[in-house]
Formats: structure tokens, C-alpha cells, sequence
């Protein structure tokens, strides 16, 4: 019996000491995984184990991390090429678009009928059009291309909104369209300028492009500084908002005449500077939010 017992008690003891080995092993993974996340690591999972079945898990995870950063290196090549294709083709366009122009001009030299000139202007109006959707092009792939180096400097943002609505006054009449700017006391942000008033311009340039009404814009803090941008559009059923950052997304295909990078390019630059984007869609009226870090007091 006390000979039982005591190959009883060694046993437990073994099995203990194996429980106690397993959970160093699993706290092993545990923190190897952990280094790759927050290490950024690329090393696989490294253990010697005499259980079977925590072998042939560490050896799948192993795997599954090996088809993974396949995946990450592929987007990684994808991305660089998809890049380089925009960076082509906004340069391509731009070369035969420079020479089309420069033709309409030699022709509007000349002695034109009414009707001629009539259709010189229209022509004109879309070779504009086209510039404007190449521009469109360029920026974004200077954006996705350059490096982020920043110029931070203590910026008025009150001003300079004030500033960029009122030198975008003719755009706005000519599209009929009403800004409504609620006074604000001012509000200082630490940032980059250029790519802030590139930000606001771009605001600008998509209510001209898509407003179907007059333009409520509102500067205000709460923890950041929040500039909105709200306005009525035609046709709400065709904007998705959980898309409307995505670059090439254009909502209602048939009838826009945008690149569906606008946004997009926002989105870039706030991200650049520290910021974010957001959207939201009531009823026929979409608001388009930029939040930046205020000034460090």
C-alpha cells in the first residue's frame, strides 16, 4: 500500500512538473508573438517541445506568419506599382493635354465664325475640365510618392479658413452657392501650413464640385480642432460614406465627373499632419469632417 502511494504521489508530481513545463512553453509563444507585434519583428516562433501537439501548433503558426508576411511583402510591391502607374499616367496625359491647349489657342488666333467660336469655347471648357481631373492625378501621386517632411510652425486656423473661403468667393458665385461660416474665436493649431491650406482648398474645391446647395462651414475644439464642411448633394442613395474616402471611389458613376480623388487626397494630408477624416450622411446632407491636433500649450 505505502508503495502504491508513493508511485501515486511521483506521478502527480511528474504531471505537475509537465503542466508546470507546458505552461512555460505556451507563455514562450505567448511572448514571442507579442515581440512581433510589437517589436515588428519577422522571426519565427522558435520552440523544442516533446508534446506532439504543441509541436505541430507552433509549426502552423509558423506557417500561417510565413503566408502572412508573403501577403504583406506582395501589397508592399503592389502598392509601389500601383504608385508608379499613377505617378505615369498623370504625367502622360499632361503632355498631350499642354499640346491641345496650345492648339486652341492658335485657332482662337484666327478668323472664326460665331459658331466656330461657339464650339472653341466648348471644347476649351472640357480640355479645363480635363486639366482640372489631371491635377487631380498629380497631386495625389506627388502626395503618395514624396516624403513627409514637415514644417511645423504655430498656425491661426481661424484665419486662414476665413482667408481661403473669401479668395474662393468667385468659384462659389459662379456656382450660385452661399457659404454660411459660423464666427469662431481663434484657433491655433502646431502644424504643417501648406499641406493645412492644401486641405482646405480641397474642402473648398468638393463643395464647388458637388454641392447641390448652400455650404454651412464650422471651425470648433474639443479635443482637436474640427473643421466641417456640410452641404446638400442631388442624390444621397448613391454615396456609400463608409467608402467616401477610398481612392477612385465616385459615388454616383453615371453622372460624376471627378476622379474620386479629392477626398482621398484630404485624407493624405490629414493623415500626414497627425490628423483624420471623417463622413456622415443625414437625410440629403453630407457633413466632411478634418480633426487636427490643437497647438501644444
Amino acid at each position: 500500500m505505502v508503495f502504491v502511494i508513493v508511485v501515486l504521489s511521483f506521478l502527480i508530481i511528474l504531471f505537475l512538473v509537465y503542466i508546470v513545463f507546458l505552461q512555460l512553453q505556451l507563455r514562450n509563444i505567448n511572448r514571442q508573438l507579442a515581440k512581433r507585434l510589437t517589436e515588428n519583428t519577422r522571426q519565427p516562433i522558435n520552440l523544442e517541445l516533446f508534446n506532439k501537439e504543441l509541436n505541430f501548433l507552433a509549426i502552423n503558426i509558423n506557417r500561417c506568419l510565413k503566408v502572412e508576411e508573403t501577403l504583406r511583402i506582395d501589397g508592399i510591391r503592389e502598392e509601389k506599382r500601383f504608385k508608379e502607374l499613377i505617378a505615369n499616367i498623370s504625367h502622360d496625359l499632361r503632355t498631350p493635354l499642354t499640346a491641345i491647349k496650345g492648339y486652341q489657342q492658335l485657332i482662337g488666333k484666327g478668323t472664326l465664325s460665331a459658331e466656330q467660336k461657339n464650339k472653341l469655347l466648348i471644347a476649351e471648357k472640357y480640355a479645363d475640365e480635363l486639366g482640372g481631373l489631371i491635377e487631380h492625378f498629380f497631386e495625389y501621386s506627388y502626395l503618395l510618392n514624396v516624403e513627409a517632411e514637415l514644417n511645423i510652425e504655430r498656425i491661426n486656423l481661424t484665419n486662414l479658413l476665413t482667408e481661403s473661403l473669401a479668395a474662393a468667393v468667385n468659384k462659389f458665385e459662379e456656382k450660385n452657392l452661399a457659404v454660411h461660416l459660423e464666427e469662431t474665436p481663434p484657433i491655433f493649431v502646431d502644424t504643417d501650413k501648406k499641406r493645412l491650406l492644401r486641405i482646405i482648398q480641397n474642402l473648398i474645391r468638393n463643395c464647388v464640385q458637388h454641392s447641390n446647395g448652400d455650404i454651412e462651414v464650422n471651425l470648433m475644439t474639443t479635443d482637436k480642432a474640427v473643421i466641417s464642411f456640410k452641404n446638400p448633394v442631388e442624390n444621397p442613395s448613391a454615396i456609400d460614406v463608409t467608402r467616401i474616402f477610398d481612392r477612385f471611389y465616385t459615388g454616383d458613376i453615371a453622372r460624376n465627373k471627378s476622379t474620386g480623388l479629392g477626398l482621398s487626397i484630404i485624407k493624405l494630408l490629414a493623415e500626414q499632419i497627425g490628423g483624420n477624416t471623417s463622413a456622415e450622411l443625414q437625410g440629403n446632407m453630407i457633413s466632411i469632417k478634418v480633426e487636427l491636433p490643437l497647438k501644444d500649450t
